[in-house]
């Protein structure tokens, strides 16, 4: 990928930077609707919790294989107007979930969702390089994936404090308008970026980028199999009225910010022992729920450890100089884990229990924090 600065005064630029920065925040906070609406969605549209639970891993799935193939197949097309495209393609698919009659209907609309996440990640993620001074490179691209760790935490009680007083549709219906209206703010603010040059290298997949793709697998997914179904859960186990779910999804997704700033500041030196500290914290919380109830304790816990993962992750990622290839792949495992995640929780929730969600989801964990810890030991080892 070329790396040449956008020719724009300095305003300018970080105006795109922070235009991208909302662009990640909606498309993450899209695809994660469904967390905080479940429980509505599948009464509306006639099916039980697990089968509504696709609406969380369709888009999470194709945006695993849109991401890579939209790298190759758009990689000398002008950024731009890709990023506008996809972008115009969300509020198209948000606006007709609100509208959607009919379960399939619906579905549809999630895989179209999944299609326009994959692509705008994998793209703005690696903008930083072309839209900053390089001694800023490493501030523009973390305020361009600082989206992507925000609405995992802010999302869900976003949306779910929407629909608890004007309904799901109303709640997809209001993020396709504001992706509408960050459609206009792209197009005014983002400057013609074009493709890559014939011939430019890729990134190379190095050992640490492999584990890295290894722990994100295995903490994206174990987090999603149970938070996807974290609502249900409030609900029929620990007997959670409706102002309680929104207070702990709030009180998470405060909790979720300040990992993510504590989690960020520490992982820039060493990432490998932040992600195992956070690790334990959210198999601590997922295993907490079932055995000891407590859910704003357990909900707190659990936003400050996956609060921190993604931009931990990120910046394992930009350590080891992935390139577009690594960033591609990155967002494809990402969005696969939390397919897989979803997939795997609403099998359970629908055939053992809700329970038993919340183990799924700490076994996961422990074992990227095991995974992470190993990998630590042979490196040093090896040294």
């Amino acid at each position: 990928m070329t790396t040449t600065l956008v020719p724009a005064p300095v305003r300018a630029r970080w105006l795109a930077v922070s235009s991208l920065a909302v662009g990640t925040f909606t498309l993450v906070t899209s695809e994660m609707l469904p967390v905080g609406l479940l429980t509505s969605i599948a009464a509306d549209l006639g099916v039980s919790a697990g089968t509504a639970g696709l609406t969380m891993s369709a888009p999470g799935l194709v945006a695993a294989l849109s991401a890579p193939a939209l790298a190759v197949a758009t990689r000398r097309l002008d950024r731009r107007t890709v990023l506008l495209g996809l972008m115009a393609l969300l509020a198209v698919a948000n606006l007709a979930g609100a509208l959607a009659p009919t379960y399939p209907v619906m579905l549809v609309a999630r895989v179209i969702t999944g299609v326009s996440i994959g692509g705008f990640w994998a793209f703005a993620a690696g903008l930083g390089t072309r839209l900053a001074p390089e001694r800023h490179v490493g501030r523009a691209t973390s305020i361009i994936l600082s989206g992507v760790s925000v609405a995992s935490v802010l999302g869900v009680p976003a949306a779910t404090f929407v629909s608890s007083f004007a309904g799901w549709r109303t709640a997809f219906a209001a993020m396709g308008v504001l992706a509408l209206a960050l459609l206009a703010l792209l197009a005014a603010t983002v400057p013609p970026l074009p493709g890559e040059a014939r011939g430019a290298r890729a990134g190379q997949l190095s050992g640490p980028l492999k584990v890295a793709l290894v722990l994100t697998v295995l903490i994206v997914s174990g987090h999603f199999a149970a938070y996807t179904y974290v609502r249900p859960f409030l609900e029929q186990v620990a007997h959670a009225g409706p102002a309680l779910v929104s207070t702990a999804l709030l009180v998470y997704g405060a909790a979720g910010v300040l990992g993510n700033f504590a989690a960020g500041a520490r992982a820039a030196r060493n990432p490998q022992p932040v992600l195992i500290m956070l690790a334990a914290l959210m198999a601590l919380a997922t295993a907490a729920l079932p055995l000891l109830g407590l859910p704003l304790a357990a909900l707190v816990v659990w936003g400050l450890g996956y609060g921190g993962v993604g931009v931990t992750l990120q910046l394992w990622i930009m350590r080891e100089g992935g390139g577009e290839l690594g960033t591609a792949l990155f967002v494809a495992a990402f969005n696969l884990s939390i397919a897989l995640g979803a997939l795997a929780g609403g099998r359970i929730v629908d055939g053992v229990s809700i329970s038993a969600v919340m183990w799924l989801g700490a076994a996961l964990s422990v074992l990227a924090a095991v995974v992470a810890g190993m990998w630590g030991r042979s490196r040093t080892t090896g040294s």
